[in-house]
């Protein structure tokens, strides 16, 4: 009987027991090596993540002349496309250009087919890798990772050492390295930042006094400022070393129809005038590129001690005054802010930085006269980003050893991002002789100088870390 019992007792623990699950399959072991020779278990990490493009403004072939300006007069031939991304990124050295294409890094776009962040979101794009040999077409876009415009920062001579009327010879030594280009008729120079240009009674180490002490090279008289750009602003800065230089670019600058003679050479050379700012604004206009056309006049404030620049009003009663600028967006938006190109058309004084703050609602970075509560409301709600291609948002990643404290877009106080970037002027040179004496069609003597003389200057300090911090890789 007792013995009966415990085999019933054996079946029922027996039922009771569950099944154990099937062996599920394991997942295949990968052993990956790191730099130091260190064995690792696991997946291997993700790639890094591509980088923001910069997209360049279409080819401008198809015309009858040379498509690359401030060249030596010559056939139209094909340009290849590391011709052209050598040529518009002049200040940028060539094998890093060169490296890029080798790298495959490099993007074409055709003019029927535009890129936003809408279509690289979507992963709509028409963007094709193309060799360095490839011939550009009449509108091709080229676009290219930002990492190409990246450079060594320089902390050295960022200010002027002193200030006073009569520069020693350290001052004079730094002046001389701002010069980019001098010749017989003019002087330019790559301004820094916070330098006042025009001289009065508090004000001593302005821009027109230091050069005129500093950079006459022999001359009786000192140069002349032929444009202004404001003390926050850095960039292009031409002189005039002659009184006939002096006048005939500044007509230019005023107007182009001011400075045409009858000579169709010279004519030419000032329809070819052109001035490219590069700035980063907070937020992006709602289309990518475009002109603005919005007339600017003065206020006076503060009993006439200071004034400030206003769209004006479109019944004109209040002394408008024609203002025109063309922009374009270079990429996409980061740390809510977009970096774009501005290209006066007709000159103002504050003229770009009204038009961004006021007529495109994007006011430039640093800008705080005009768009001092954008900045307040974009400190205190920073915007969400989003990588180029997916989609996906991201955070930036701050490049080791990298100061952020001096000005840059992720200091406490940015400094104005605002640079002259770009200029194409006649080559004044070769129309006038040394004694002041005009040629409509060039002197004898100087056939084989080019017509038009092309500029670039590298970004300050303050702008090149704000370049290399929105262009490292994202994480």
């Amino acid at each position: 009987m007792l013995c009966r019992r415990r085999r019933v007792g054996a079946a029922v623990r027996w039922l009771s027991r569950l099944a154990p699950p099937a062996p599920a399959e394991a997942d295949p072991v990968v052993v990956r090596v790191d730099g130091s020779n260190v064995a690792r278990l696991g997946k291997p990490k993700p790639g890094p993540r591509p980088r923001q493009l910069l997209s360049l403004p279409p080819f401008p072939g198809g015309g009858d002349g040379d498509p690359l300006p401030g060249r030596k007069a010559a056939a139209p031939r094909r340009v290849t496309a590391v011709s052209w991304v050598k040529h518009y990124l002049a200040d940028v050295p060539q094998e890093v250009v060169q490296a890029h294409f080798n790298k495959r890094l490099v993007y074409s776009e055709c003019s029927d087919h535009e890129v936003s962040v809408e279509t690289i979101k979507s992963q709509k794009h028409h963007l094709k890798k193309i060799k360095h040999n490839d011939v550009m077409e009449p509108g091709m876009r080229i676009h290219l990772p930002v990492s190409v415009a990246e450079g060594e920062i320089k902390k050295r001579y960022e200010t002027i050492p002193t200030a006073t009327l009569h520069p020693n010879k350290d001052e004079i030594e730094y002046l001389r390295r701002l010069v980019i280009h001098k010749d017989s008729a003019i002087l330019v120079l790559n301004k820094p930042p916070k330098v006042p240009m025009k001289g009065n009674l508090p004000v001593h180490n302005s821009m027109d006094v230091l050069a005129a002490a500093a950079l006459s090279y022999g001359n009786e008289e000192g140069p002349k400022l032929v444009h202004r750009l404001d003390r926050e602003s850095s960039g292009l800065l031409l002189f005039g070393r002659t009184k006939e230089s002096f006048t005939r670019l500044h007509w230019l600058f005023t107007s182009v129809n001011l400075a045409k003679t009858n000579s169709q050479v010279w004519n030419a050379a000032c329809e070819a005038y052109m001035q490219r700012y590069w700035a980063l604004v907070i937020g992006t206009p709602k289309e990518r590129e475009g002109i603005i056309s919005a007339p600017l006049s003065k206020v006076l404030l503060d009993d006439g001690k200071a004034e400030r620049v206003i769209l004006a009003h479109p019944s004109g009663i209040d002394g408008a005054q024609e203002a025109v600028t063309a922009y374009r967006v270079m990429g996409p938006t980061i740390h809510g802010c977009s970096w774009i190109e501005l290209r006066p058309l007709i000159g103002r004084k504050h003229q770009l930085r009204v038009h961004c703050a006021e007529a495109l609602g994007t006011p430039i970075v640093g800008d705080y006269k005009y768009g001092w509560f954008v900045h307040q409301r974009w400190k205190q709600n920073p915007q969400p980003d989003f990588e180029p291609f997916t989609g996906e948002p991201y955070k930036l990643r701050r490049p080791e050893g990298l100061e952020i404290q001096k000005g840059s877009v992720l200091s406490k106080v940015p400094l104005l991002h605002l640079h002259c970037r770009e200029m194409v002027i006649p080559n004044i040179a070769k129309f006038l002789s040394s004694n002041g004496e005009w040629h409509e069609n060039g002197a004898p003597w100087s056939k084989e100088k080019p017509n038009l003389l092309r500029f670039i200057a590298p970004m300050p300090a303050h702008m090149k870390i704000s370049w290399n911090i929105m262009s490292s890789y994202l994480v």
